[in-house]
């Protein structure tokens, strides 16, 4: 405590501290070709692209090259989750089972339901026909899961299991398979967080996450003007708190209440050549907005977990 308090003394007026931004669903073996391959359907980019890459993660070499960037490059914004596609049962889908076991819940793994129509044809109802409470597969998914267009009889069911959604806008974008209404789906208070899918959407950043979330909201603003965009103070709980009810870790981090682990982000917006500028006036909270919308990595000068500073990185 005293040496947060030393910390938080040295802060000049253009930084602060905010909780650590929760990634609630990335695929670290799609790292490698993050930001191409975008081209095809869901099924058809899994066999082109995804499986014929993670066939390459028996080269101990290529593995840890992949896993080294993906960390360095994931961990400035967020502690980040592994996340395997449901319908993949294979080694690496059961090691991730093992090490969940060894490290608790900071390595959850989660499973994805419902990213397309496309994604399940194996089965014989299509998500937006089969019954969730009936049906075995289905009623396993609903324990963590991403889809899109949920009605509202299955964000009943999503609200009464304790179920979660991973809301992934970059990559309902990039492979078309939809607009998530979030704010259907936190009036019915289901949970939900903010992920980045790599690779399925092409930035790693959650930042990226936030903007593109808000885009949507927009979006389905201009198709049906009754509807009630969300507010950037609200999509940065999605991202930080939000994300921490997701996964089950809100008794530990997700915001700065007493006794929760210290995970934090140090943000200067006032970083010498960054992309943020300050102008006479502008309180906190247009502060934290323009960083939400201008900022980057540049911005980022520390990152916490549990405590620990782990960013700026060692030289080792």
């Amino acid at each position: 405590m005293r040496a947060r308090l030393h910390l938080l003394k040295k802060i000049k007026t253009c930084e602060f501290f905010m909780p650590g931004m929760v990634d609630t669903r990335i695929h670290a073996s799609q790292y490698s070709y993050t930001g191409t391959a975008l081209d095809l359907p869901l099924l058809e980019w899994l066999n082109t692209y995804t499986f014929p890459v993670e066939a390459k993660y028996k080269d101990l070499g290529f593995a840890n090259n992949v896993y080294t960037k993906v960390v360095r490059r994931t961990v400035k914004n967020s502690p980040t989750t592994a996340c395997y596609f449901a319908t993949m049962h294979t080694d690496a889908s059961l090691l991730l089972g093992e090490l969940a076991d060894k490290f608790g819940q900071r390595a959850l793994v989660g499973k994805v339901c419902m990213d397309s129509n496309s994604a399940v044809p194996q089965y014989k109802e299509s998500p937006s026909e089969c019954k969730e409470e009936t049906d075995p597969f289905i009623k396993e998914l609903l324990k963590k899961g991403d889809c899109n267009g949920p009605t509202d009889e299955k964000l009943e069911i999503f609200r009464e299991t304790g179920s979660a959604i991973s809301h992934c806008p970059n990559s309902n974008i990039s492979i078309c398979s939809g607009m998530l209404n979030v704010r259907n789906v936190l009036n019915h208070k289901v949970k939900l967080g903010l992920g980045t899918d790599v690779a399925g959407g092409y930035s790693p950043s959650m930042l990226d996450a936030m903007r593109r979330t808000l885009d949507t909201s927009k979006t389905l603003t201009i198709q049906d003007p009754q509807h009630k965009t969300l507010s950037f103070e609200e999509v940065f709980r999605l991202a930080t708190l939000g994300g921490s009810e997701a996964l089950s870790l809100d008794d530990q981090i997700g915001n700065f209440v007493v006794g929760k682990d210290f995970d934090a982000l140090r943000v200067n917006v006032c970083v010498p050549d960054g992309p943020i500028d300050l102008f006479p006036g502008e309180g906190p909270k247009v502060i934290l907005e323009k960083f939400l919308n201008l900022g980057d990595n540049r911005n980022i000068t520390e990152v916490y977990v549990a405590g620990r500073r782990v960013v700026p990185f060692p030289d080792t």
